[in-house]
């Protein structure tokens, strides 16, 4: 029984377990209980899927103020609130792989479970080597600040521009050296087909397999903000890596929610720059003042201040776009 008392990462072993149980059980009951077999998820039952991964991430930080204390439970509700915000960025992105793949509703939650998965894992590395960095090198949370606020003010200042995904470069790299179908073969990610030269049995990546490492590359690529924003938040691998991994559980779900009025929150990505800006500054604010850290609860209250005005400002700059569509 020691054993699960020992700190790992400054964290009791048993509250690492807690955790990876926790994920492990929802995993099975979203795969082989709420969503066995493909068929299409309506968007009210990924509403309500959506709204019990947040009751959960929200719940975990009662768990965090018991075995901790207040002010790390804020920093997690902080951190977890900026990680499912970010998370919403990254809808538009899996929008866009899924059309240009013309991967059909009924098979787009396969590839964004199995994405969830190799999240996990990856956000688990990045997190690992990020802490390792931080606690050898305190200069290194100027540096992830310095960052967020570059990456905050150039989302707030340039236009939105097309992504052009055909011509991704690991997009083509694979269509190079792998045996590439055109087609759906089902859920499948891989086939055994003839080949078109050599007549023998080979076998073929198909689109939806395509799609999934698409998926996996662009939460890499979203995770370069997400995960210094919430070193810039708490220092604590633990808090850092729950708030991310509860944000990322839901993102399945949050997906098929807001893929049928991802129009409305076109707005959001200004908001989602202030708060990066904001983030960002935190560590020199603090500096500044003669602070120890930020304040806690000042950091939460501006961050739901923050996202909620880009929410709202959102919903009216697109309330045409809901009349035209109602």
């Amino acid at each position: 029984m020691e054993i699960l008392l020992t700190a790992f990462l400054g964290t009791p072993i048993w509250m690492w377990l807690a955790f990876i149980g926790i994920v492990i059980t929802l995993l099975v009951l979203d795969l082989g209980l709420l969503n066995r077999g493909n068929h299409e998820i309506s968007v009210s039952k990924s509403l309500r899927l959506s709204a019990l991964y947040i009751t959960l991430g929200v719940a975990f930080s009662g768990f965090v103020w018991w075995q901790m204390d207040a002010e790390a439970a804020k920093n997690y509700l902080t951190a977890f609130v900026v990680e499912k915000t970010l998370a919403m960025d990254n809808v538009f992105v899996i929008a866009l792989i899924f059309g240009f793949f013309a991967i059909p509703r009924a098979y787009q939650h396969r590839v964004l479970f199995w994405g969830i998965l190799g999240v996990i894992v990856l956000r688990g590395i990045m997190i690992g080597l990020g802490a390792a960095l931080v606690a050898e090198y305190h200069w290194v949370l100027y540096v992830f600040a310095a960052f967020l606020v570059f990456t905050g003010i150039k989302m707030v200042v340039t236009d939105d521009t097309a992504v052009d995904i055909s011509q991704n470069r690991l997009l083509r790299f694979m269509r190079r050296r792998l045996n590439v179908t055109d087609k759906l073969h089902g859920a499948a990610f891989f086939v055994k087909e003839a080949h078109p030269k050599t007549g023998k049995l080979v076998t073929f990546a198909t689109p939806l397999f395509l799609a999934l490492v698409m998926v996996e590359i662009a939460d890499l690529v979203f995770a370069v903000d997400s995960v210094p924003a919430v070193f810039a938040i708490t220092t604590d691998p633990f808090i850092v890596y729950t708030s991310n991994i509860f944000a990322i559980l839901g993102l399945r779900a949050l997906y098929f929610a807001l893929a049928a009025i991802i129009h409305r929150f076109h707005y959001l990505k200004y908001a989602l720059g202030v708060l990066l800006v904001f983030i960002g500054s935190k560590i020199f604010v603090a500096d500044l003042m003669g602070w120890q850290k930020f304040p806690a609860d000042w950091s939460l209250g501006i961050t739901f201040v923050i996202l909620a005005a880009g929410v709202g400002w959102s919903l009216w700059k697109t309330r045409g776009e809901a009349e035209a569509h109602s």
